[in-house]
């Protein structure tokens, strides 16, 4: 028998195994069934994609670190995916959620992704990423909180608040892309949603009567963080709150040189979060404005207002709404943009400055100039190319095919510049090198703004300027203070030049986020493979639906999970708890027998 002492000892030994095994980064887990709900956000009743029944989805807010679980259930007619917009899934572009790292979840099935948030903070959204859906909705924002150890860079808000902008159409998601296969031109949009919700009546012209409106309520004299996303399909926004200053924090990860604007410019795809303080007179409310950039006024339907209440406001919100004046023409969008600069004296995710890494003093290893034009026929049918190169999604995902070695699947051929061919529709891809140092330059052809983003990374947008993006343009880089983002806007006529430090090892989605034209073909995916053999990336999930020239490894698929079956962790967890647990009770039997 042993002895009491020894009791004792064996059973804080034991004990401190047992808060070892569960010292690690913590796990949050999350339900959603993906659904069609009827709403009416403009007047007119429609089907939206709902999370829960929710339009938006629910904010998914977690910490550094933190390792999430959200087991999805597909209830629509059709296949889908979800992608996380921003989170940079280290090592694991295996829940990345688009068409070249994951079969789709077929109609009725689920399917838990499973990611670590993994040294990142900041403000991001997820979406779905198949068959034109986002237009439906089917998206909410993403915030990612410091751990409490690394201080923020500015006093603590008094609260926190989330908008969601986009572009609206009463034509279904599926009309919509027939529009698009049809070369048919997506036209003016039908409203500007803010949380999913249309216009207050700013105007009884242009605002029909009966539309449900936000409402954001605020008490005087404090300040809250406004973390503002555009999710819309193609329409670049401007986004004020009358006679408030937004203080720039941060933007998609990074934390910025704090300025005062008095509107942004946010592009499809870019989130945003700011300083705002309630210190008017509460004299009425005030406006919150969403409109359209660089166009005509036949487009004034198309913004969105919503109204920012003071508890002790004295009345409605009445009058024009806040303009922009002269400010409404390219060259200011790009002025606003260039003076945006990152806190390269503030630790984000890590407690080390963000500027500790030089990115001006890296060697460049692969240079790419992208070049995009608006749709065209190739061979009968209207595609958007990059380089040429139309993307053609290929039944079986290019990660699958990579970790099967398929062969034919893909090519890693993609042109680092236009070649004197004609475009032509094809499986392309960049084969990247790894911990290499990329330049690119979106060059854009169109009439529109593009936005361009790319999964797994936030890259440096160094340089911007209209006309033709030529080798002595490198001069006027900004080699200090750019900020790290992962989207960012290309102007019509114009190019934007970003670097980019391939130390993500996976396959990666490089793609227009204006969703007509990525669904025609502008994207493209980088492959960026350690030579070495080691634990560089995650292995692939047990839980891996399959598809295309792998559709027979595909077994009949239980319809529920709480956690994905490919954690190690949750799994060894599990199985050392149980341990732990009659270690401990046949020892404190013996110790009690004893005594």
């Amino acid at each position: 028998m042993p002895s009491p002492s020894s009791c004792f000892f064996t059973i804080l030994v034991l004990l401190s195994f047992f808060f070892l095994a569960f010292a690690g980064d913590p796990f949050v887990s999350y339900d959603w069934t993906l659904s069609y709900k009827t709403a009416s956000p403009l007047g007119v009743k429609q089907k939206v994609i709902a999370i829960n029944g929710k339009f938006p989805g629910p904010t998914l807010n977690v910490t550094t670190n933190w390792n999430v679980v959200v087991n999805v259930k597909n209830d629509l007619d059709e296949p889908l995916l979800l992608t996380w917009d921003g989170v940079q899934h280290r090592k694991n572009s295996w829940q990345d959620g688009v068409s070249g790292t994951n079969c789709p979840i077929p109609a009725g099935w689920n399917w838990t992704y499973e990611f670590q948030v993994k040294d990142q903070i900041g403000s991001f959204f997820y979406f779905p990423s198949l068959n034109f859906q986002r237009a439906a909705g089917g998206y909410g924002g993403i915030i990612i909180n410091n751990r409490a150890v690394i201080p923020v860079p500015f006093g603590l808000p008094d609260g926190d608040i989330t908008i969601l902008l986009s572009d609206w159409y009463t034509k279904s998601h599926k009309d919509l892309r027939k529009d698009v296969e049809n070369g048919v031109d997506l036209g003016i949009p039908d409203g500007v949603l803010i949380n999913g919700l249309g216009s207050y009546r700013y105007d009884d012209t242009l605002v029909p009567s009966g539309i449900s409106y936000q409402i954001i309520n605020v008490e005087p004299g404090k300040t809250y963080r406004v973390r503002v996303h555009n999710v819309g399909i193609s329409t670049s926004l401007n986004f004020r709150i009358q006679n408030h200053n937004l203080l720039l924090v941060e933007t998609e990860g990074s934390y910025t040189v704090q300025q005062n604007y008095t509107n942004m410019d946010i592009h499809v795809g870019q989130s945003y979060s700011f300083l705002v303080t309630m210190d008017q007179n509460a004299s009425t409310d005030y406006y919150i404005v969403a409109s359209p950039r660089f166009v005509n006024s036949s487009w004034a339907r198309a913004t969105g207002v919503a109204i920012l209440h003071y508890s002790n406001s004295q009345g409605p919100a009445s009058g024009p709404l806040p303009s922009l004046s002269d400010q409404d023409d390219p060259y200011f969008s790009m002025n606003q943009a260039r003076s945006i600069r990152w806190n390269v004296s503030a630790g984000a995710a890590r407690p080390n400055p963000q500027g500790s890494f030089r990115y001006s003093d890296i060697t460049v290893t692969d240079v790419y100039v992208i070049l995009n034009r608006p749709p065209e026929l190739i061979k009968g049918k209207w595609r958007t190319t990059l380089n040429g190169i139309s993307y053609l999604p290929p039944s079986t995902p290019l990660k699958l095919a990579e970790q099967f070695k398929i062969l034919g699947v893909y090519k890693l051929d993609f042109p680092n510049k236009l070649m004197n061919r004609p475009p032509k529709v094809d499986t392309s891809l960049i084969n990247g090198t790894y911990r290499g140092f990329m330049e690119i330059i979106f060059q854009n052809n169109d009439t529109t703004v593009q936005t361009y983003h790319m999964d797994g990374y936030a890259f440096f947008v160094v340089g911007m300027d209209f006309g033709v993006w030529t080798e002595n343009s490198r001069s006027t880089y900004n080699k200090w203070d750019s900020v790290a983002r992962c989207t960012t806007q290309v102007f019509p006529g114009a190019w934007t030049a970003v670097l980019v430090s391939l130390d993500n090892a996976g396959m990666w989605n490089l793609r227009t986020e204006n969703l007509n034209s990525w669904y025609l073909g502008q994207e493209l995916y980088v492959q960026v493979d350690n030579p070495e053999i080691d634990n560089t990336e995650d292995s692939m999930p047990q839980n891996a639906i399959y598809c295309g020239l792998l559709s027979s490894l595909q077994k009949e698929q239980s319809h529920k999970f709480q956690y994905s079956t490919g954690s190690p962790f949750y799994n060894n967890s599990i199985i050392i708890l149980f341990m732990l647990f009659i270690a401990l009770e046949s020892l404190f039997g013996m110790c009690s027998a004893e005594l």
